[in-house]
């Protein structure tokens, strides 16, 4: 339970404290154990982190980043569907090449065109619009 809600639940109960000490005893005391426990987990980590400082090793947070990736999973495919697979991936791939070739050979990306050219007269018309 959390230390909020005990502090919460505690609160209440002194308010009823005739009708019910020894819950309120209880809970007391598990707040002190909660409390104390947090303590001596704090007072861990900072040593680990001093121990691990002194070491010279990378802190916990840089190889939790590494340890967040799962490892690819091996496909159960047979031989035929492998191959099959294959033969499709590497047709969209040559279909790929092929469209980036033809649209970097007509038009390329526009990043290193001319500018446009001049806006075209604007044309009379009649009714003076």
């Amino acid at each position: 339970m959390k230390p909020k809600n005990l502090k919460k639940r505690i609160r209440r109960l002194e308010k009823r404290l005739q009708q019910v000490p020894k819950k309120l005893a209880k809970l007391k005391q598990r707040l002190q154990a909660t409390e104390t426990a947090k303590a001596a987990k704090a007072k861990k980590k900072a040593a680990a982190r001093a121990r691990r400082s002194a070491k010279g090793l990378k802190p916990v947070e840089a190889k939790k980043s590494d340890a967040v990736r799962k490892p690819k999973k091996k496909l159960n495919l047979s031989p035929e569907r492998r191959a099959q697979l294959a033969a499709a991936m590497k047709a969209r791939w040559a279909a790929k090449r092929a469209a980036e070739a033809n649209a970097g050979g007509a038009s390329g990306d526009n990043q290193h065109s001319g500018p446009p050219g001049p806006p075209p007269p604007p044309t009379n018309r009649p009714d003076g619009v």
